[in-house]
Order: structure tokens, then C-alpha cells, then sequence
């Protein structure tokens, strides 16, 4: 959001200590605004509000308002029946009276952000960004198998004249997961684990032809730049979470998840519940993703 015209960056760093934290929210409590958006359902969130100044503190529905988020607001969105996440974002401005439009984020990429996929694609070939991993949490489960993701990179090198950019954090886990599926063509296959900023990657992906991963941040990337998406969906329901733009490219295997590992059908879940499986993902087989990078591609 670093550009964006208009737009005040209040950054609370979570990883700082107490005392830096404490000053943060001393100065914060300075400010006078019109209207807080308590949009994150936290403990953290809360304890954030309580020292922003503001006559209006719109927060969730009782229903979606976790962590007893109904005491430390005044106001509500309207309550909604299985919406994306992304609806229920938008209940906020709807609150305040603004109309939903076409979604447009608006990005402020500069040429210093391009440089990356500039410098590995200089030809201009489909661009293929595979981002492998999605956040390390405890009994997260969102990860594929290594081994089909080469069988998948396989397939795009015999099938496609494609540049391949292999991205990620710098987590152990992804650097495994990079350095397998770089070695089946060290040529064509760029591994960018560790080396991308988050504007970086959203210019990469907005040069991409498509974007493979499982549910995590750069399928969001994807939508907001506009770019089709082949999600990866076991343990969590796309229609809560998946991409919003594209989602016909999704390969959805949750309610199969919800049949084998919690013994009952989508319909009878809690929405947005989780199948915390370590085998979820191996429903996912690489045929489905293939036929889908057909479909962009082909």
C-alpha cells in the first residue's frame, strides 16, 4: 500500500517490543479520526482500538465478531449469510454509504518493482509464477506435495516455451520446496525464494501468463493485478477464501476433504471450517492442475 495517493501509513509492528509498542499507541492516541474500520476480529485488534480516537467504531456483525469484538465498537456491519471474505469487507463501506464498484485495487508499482521480472524474462515468454507454500503454522495442511509440483513443471517445459519463477519466503520449508523443483531445469526455472519484495512479487505476477499455489497470499496477489489464478483448495473452502477474480481456474477438493476427514458434507460444516489433515492435499491430483494451466495456456 506503500504510494497509495492520500493514504496515511499507521504501521503497529507486532514484532517490536513492549516498550516501542506502548509508544506507538501513545502517539496514536494523539490523533483525532471521523471513523475507525475495525476490519480484523482480534484480541490484537481490540486492544488497538481502545486508543484511537474516533466517534464512529463500526465493527462485525455478532456473528463474525470474534474475540468479544462487540465491546470495543459502536456500531455494526449488516450480518450476511456465507460471504468471501471479501463481501464482508465490503459491508464496511456499505456502512458508510459508498456503493460497491468494480473492484479495482489500484497498486502503486513503480519500474524499480518490474525489474525483477524484467531481468528474468527479458524475452518476454509466458511467465509462470509457482509460489509452493502457504504460511508455516502450526496444523496448517495447505501445502501440495513437493513431488507434483515437478511433475507439473515437467509438464509445462514439454508443453510450453514458458519462463518459470519459483517464489516463496525465507523459510526452510520453501527453500526445500524451491531447490526440488528448480533442479528439473536449473535453465528455465528461476528460484526467487528469499529474494522479492511484496512489491516485487505483485509486479512478477502481474507480468505472469498465470499463478500456481495453494491458499495463501499471492493467490489474492493474482486477483488484485488481475491475473488467472490456478488455486490449490483441500483444507479451506474457496468460497470463503479463494480467489475472488478467476475462480473458475480453481482446483476445489475441500468438499471431497470434508467427506473423508470429518465424516460429513459442506452443507453441514461450519462455514470457513477447517480440515486440519496432514493428507487433505493429496486429493489434489496433478492432472486436475494440468488441465487447468491447459485451459490459460493452451
Amino acid at each position: 500500500m506503500q504510494g497509495l495517493d492520500d493514504v496515511e501509513l499507521l504501521v503497529y509492528e507486532k514484532s517490536a517490543g513492549k516498550r516501542e509498542q506502548q509508544a506507538f499507541l501513545k502517539t496514536l492516541a494523539t490523533r483525532q479520526f471521523d471513523v475507525l474500520l475495525n476490519m480484523h476480529a482480534s484480541w490484537r485488534a481490540n486492544r488497538i482500538s481502545r486508543f484511537i480516537r474516533a466517534p464512529r467504531k463500526i465493527g462485525f456483525d455478532r456473528a463474525r465478531a470474534r474475540d468479544a469484538q462487540w465491546l470495543f465498537t459502536n456500531e455494526r456491519i449488516a450480518p450476511a449469510h456465507q460471504p468471501h471474505v471479501i463481501d464482508g469487507l465490503f459491508g464496511f463501506a456499505a456502512r458508510l454509504g459508498v456503493p460497491r464498484d468494480d473492484l479495482q485495487w489500484r497498486l502503486p508499482l513503480g519500474p524499480e518493482d518490474y525489474a525483477l521480472a524484467d531481468r528474468i524474462n527479458p524475452d518476454a515468454k509466458p511467465l509462470i509464477v509457482i509460489s509452493p507454500c502457504s504460511s508455516q503454522r502450526a496444523r496448517n495442511y495447505r501445502n501440495w506435495p513437493v513431488e507434483r509440483f515437478v511433475d507439473v513443471v515437467r509438464t509445462l517445459l514439454e508443453r510450453y516455451d514458458s519462463t518459470i519463477a519459483v517464489t516463496g519466503s525465507d523459510s526452510e520449508e520453501e527453500h526445500r520446496y524451491a531447490a526440488s523443483i528448480a533442479a528439473v531445469a536449473p535453465d528455465a526455472i528461476h528460484n526467487l525464494v528469499g529474494q522479492s519484495s511484496l512489491k516485487s512479487l505483485a509486479a512478477l505476477i502481474d507480468r505472469a501468463a498465470c499463478v500456481i499455489c495453494p491458499d495463501s497470499g499471492p493467490a489474492h496477489i493474482a486477483s488484485a493485478v488481475d491475473t488467472p489464478v490456478i488455486g490449490m483448495y483441500a483444507t479451506s473452502n474457496p468460497g470463503r477464501t479463494g480467489p475472488v477474480r478467476n475462480p473458475e481456474y480453481t482446483v476445489n477438493r475441500y468438499p471431497d476433504a470434508v467427506q473423508r476427514y470429518l465424516n460429513r458434507s459442506v452443507d453441514n460444516v461450519r462455514w470457513g471450517r477447517r480440515v486440519r489433515h496432514p493428507d487433505a492435499m493429496l486429493l489434489i491430483d496433478t492432472q486436475s492442475v494440468e488441465q487447468q494451466i491447459d485451459r490459460i495456456l493452451g
